[in-house]
């Protein structure tokens, strides 16, 4: 086929582009995150999340994004069968590993949530700055999940 040929059948072709169903706005993904809205803008300029630009130049963050994230919004979460009510979405601000135990600090909606959990355990979850997490509140004490 010629190159004329391919930019007609080019235009005639439909385009395809992510589904409202599949993709999510920086808002909301924001919000399944437990994120403020400009960390997502943050997050897609350095490319920690991938986003796909409308035509129109907004971007839209795949349902894949915030699974692979850990998001309890993506569909999946493993913390369902879990009864306790206190499960905070947050994200990981700073983690202090000294000897057996680590310090760990979570940003949850503006509010900083601190911590004590054993260093294998921040080790094993992979718990780093800008990781999304979940605290899970039960009595006096903090338990840190990676979300």
């Amino acid at each position: 086929m010629d190159r004329i040929g391919s930019h007609i059948l080019a235009y005639l072709l439909p385009r395809t582009r992510a589904r409202p169903s599949d993709a999510l706005t920086p808002t909301q993904a924001a919000k399944a995150l437990g994120v403020s809205y400009p960390t997502i803008k943050q997050w897609i300029y350095r490319k920690r999340i991938r986003s796909v630009v409308t035509p129109g130049g907004h971007h839209r963050i795949p349902r894949s994004e915030l699974a692979r994230l850990g998001a309890a919004a993506a569909g999946v979460s493993s913390l369902d069968a879990i009864s306790g009510r206190n499960k905070l979405a947050g994200v990981v601000t700073k983690v202090r590993i000294s000897g057996l135990l680590a310090e760990v600090t979570l940003d949850i909606r503006g509010q900083e949530l601190t911590s004590i959990i054993t260093a294998g355990a921040a080790r094993r979850l992979k718990l780093k700055a800008g990781v999304p997490a979940l605290a899970l509140i039960k009595a006096t004490e903090v338990m840190v999940i990676r979300g």
